[in-house]
């Protein structure tokens, strides 16, 4: 299997993070999918990352997709329960997660790719208004407990370590871990793991 991806991408690295505490090899191909010779769109029309190419053709993306069917690969660190309901709680907090990545991107590309004169001060505060109510419900959800759904790690805290690791990596002036220190014990804890040390963004 291949995934194409980045080294800056959340997604990219949540699902990275999946296949390594799964134990299942994936080759990685780095792709820009905003540079002219891109060619993405070539296994994903949606022209977005990442994208899973196992070994008979098929394609799967987006990053919840993948993660789920890496899930399946391996009886090692089963990350999404079964039972409809421990699943449901899972995935909801993946899709908060992803939110808060959805819209720091947003925001960044507001502030980075159209020319000042056309920039929206509104639609910024509006995505940054997105990331804070997140990390206050994150952080209410969390309380005093080791991890984000029962007593060991699943796939709510990896996907909830990448948004607070894409934070870290692209708005380090928002003080969260000033602000969440329930948040913040988490996400050190799961720099701990190899998983999370070996994907970690490169530094700017």
């Amino acid at each position: 299997m291949k995934l194409i991806g980045s080294l800056t991408s959340p997604y990219v690295r949540k699902v990275r993070i999946v296949f390594l505490e799964k134990k299942v090899d994936l080759d990685l191909e780095l792709e820009n999918v905003w540079a002219a010779d891109t060619k993405i769109a070539l296994n994903n029309p949606l022209g977005k990352v990442p994208c899973l190419l196992l070994d008979d053709g098929e394609v799967i993306y987006d990053s919840r997709v993948i993660a789920e069917y890496a899930d399946t690969l391996s009886p090692v660190s089963k990350l999404i329960p079964t039972g409809s309901r421990e699943r449901a709680t899972v995935k909801t907090w993946e899709t908060l997660a992803d939110g808060v990545e959805d819209a720091g991107i947003l925001a960044r590309l507001e502030a980075t790719l159209r020319p000042p004169e056309q920039q929206s001060a509104t639609w910024i505060e509006r995505q940054m208004g997105k990331i804070n109510t997140s990390l206050a419900q994150m952080s209410r959800e969390l309380g005093e407990n080791a991890w984000c759904h029962s007593n060991q790690m699943t796939l709510a805290d990896i996907a909830v370590g990448c948004a607070l690791g894409y934070l870290l990596f692209r708005f380090p002036n928002i003080a969260w871990q000033a602000q969440y220190p329930n948040l913040d014990a988490l996400y050190q804890k799961l720099m701990q793991r190899p998983s999370f040390a070996e994907t970690a963004p490169p530094a700017a």
